[in-house]
């Protein structure tokens, strides 16, 4: 119950700020053109908490927290006293009209470069992209790429990180067409270029595993089967395993890696095992009956409950990445703008029909993950907020009436022709723009019902 309202709360605070300060660029921008702001609320329905400044304008907190509008003065909405008629939102010049509309996903735009100068100021740290294997027959094969070789840049941008390289590949999903890549090898500074060629590149797949659609697997250190927790009432917690357990072998045949227990665990569901073993220095011997478990696809298969102790990466592959204020709005900045061109790009291959649209999330997915980057801590969640400060602002602007990016449109055209879009066919476009929102809403909660089943 607890770790329930834990999430609630989490994802009420995330949306309320994103909607604040989207709210407040239209506010903001309205108030300097010259437009009385009726209305600033957060949330809509009944007001739970209100209040007036100076210039009438009434601030509300609402009892339904999903969303939230500036109201403006507007003949269309009702009569104006004719004192207060130049303050009216439809009075003004279009140009100031479409202010106000683009100034909400700016804010949006301006939160996220805010975020990540935060956490550039902070500080990053990654590790190096160092190949550890390179699949036959891959894309990364024909590129000539090779284990121990470091990836420093895709199409040209550099990737100091791995995360570099997942966001590098990202970018690419459902693409045809060369793939380039900048490679080093150990301990020297000279570059290689290569390119491989992608065709339709894992289009339409709703979990894409990028590295390994390239064929590659990033460097690890062995993993050997020393157990870092015993889960309890598991198999191997009545057969007597603790942490700190090395396993020697089973059945006669030696563990040396992780990988080779657990293969040998998951091929004998339900089959005893004996179990060598060193705890403390002292060799011991065990007998673990693997359970039955059922997978997805509906493979059975053996589990036993234990987790590994992860070896240190080296030392040498740590890249950290330090910078002053100045360069830190700079890199805040880019990093924006590479998110706004990857969701417009996202977008894009999904109406192609190239990104599966079980890719689009919904509030429920949205609630996961703002609790789950919350939990991770505080650096995690600020980019999460930036991310999805980000789609708000990118989704705002799409030329659908009813989103600020179909007000647009219409002031666009007007400003054009010279002369307003007529009203009806204003309000048709607003009925057609609403079931679209709408529809796309159903959907996007649909999948996230899906990945809950």
């Amino acid at each position: 119950m607890i770790d329930i309202l834990y999430s609630i709360g989490i994802t009420l605070a995330t949306l309320a700020v994103l909607v604040a300060v989207h709210e407040f660029g239209h506010f903001w921008v309205a108030r300097r053109c010259g437009i009385k702001v009726l209305r600033f609320s957060i949330g809509f329905g009944k007001p739970l908490l209100r209040w007036r400044d100076s210039l009438d304008t009434e601030y509300a907190v609402a009892a339904i927290p999903l969303g939230g509008y500036v109201k403006m003065l507007d003949e269309r909405e009702g009569e104006v006293d004719p004192a207060e008629q130049h303050l009216a939102f439809n009075r003004k010049p279009v140009l100031s009209r479409i202010a106000v509309v683009v100034a909400g996903p700016l804010a949006n735009f301006l939160l996220a470069i805010v975020a990540y100068w935060a956490l550039f100021i902070a500080g990053e740290s990654g590790y190096a992209p160092v190949i550890g294997a390179v699949e036959t027959g891959s894309v990364a094969e024909v590129a000539g790429l090779e284990p121990g070789q470091e990836i420093v840049a895709i199409d040209g941008r550099k990737t100091p990180t791995w995360q570099a390289v997942s966001f590098r590949l990202l970018d690419r999903i459902g693409d045809t067409g060369a793939i380039r890549f900048s490679v080093r090898y150990p301990e020297s500074d000279v570059i290689y270029d290569s390119q491989g060629e992608l065709n339709r590149w894992l289009a339409g797949d709703e979990e894409p595993d990028l590295l390994g659609g390239l064929g590659l697997t990033l460097y690890m250190p062995p993993v050997v089967p020393l157990l870092h927790e015993v889960v309890a009432g598991s198999p191997a917690e009545r057969a007597g395993l603790q942490p700190g357990d090395r396993i020697l072998s089973t059945d006669g045949v030696a563990m040396e890696l992780w990988e080779d227990w657990v293969d040998y665990v998951r091929a004998r569901p339900g089959e005893a095992m004996r179990v060598s073993l060193e705890r403390d220095g002292t060799p011991l011997e065990l007998t673990l009956t693997p359970e039955a478990t059922t997978t997805e696809s509906g493979e059975v298969i053996g589990r036993v409950g234990v987790g590994v102790v992860l070896p240190e990466m080296p030392e040498s592959q740590r890249r950290e990445f330090h910078r002053g204020p100045l360069e830190a709005l700079g890199a805040g900045a880019e990093r924006t703008a590479d998110m706004i061109g990857f969701t417009v790009n996202s977008m894009v291959k999904m109406v192609q029909g190239l990104i599966s649209p079980k890719n689009l999330s919904g509030p429920i997915t949205i609630a996961k993950v703002a609790t789950t980057s919350a939990k991770s801590g505080l650096e995690s969640y600020i980019g999460f907020l930036a991310l999805l400060s980000v789609s708000l602002g990118v989704l705002n602007l799409l030329p659908i009436p009813v989103l600020d990016g179909g007000h647009l449109l219409y002031y666009s055209i007007e400003l054009v022709v010279g002369k307003p879009v007529p009203e009806r066919v204003q309000m048709v476009g607003y009925q057609i723009g609403l079931l679209m929102v709408v529809s796309l809403m159903v959907f996007a909660l649909y999948n996230d019902f899906s990945r809950l089943s």
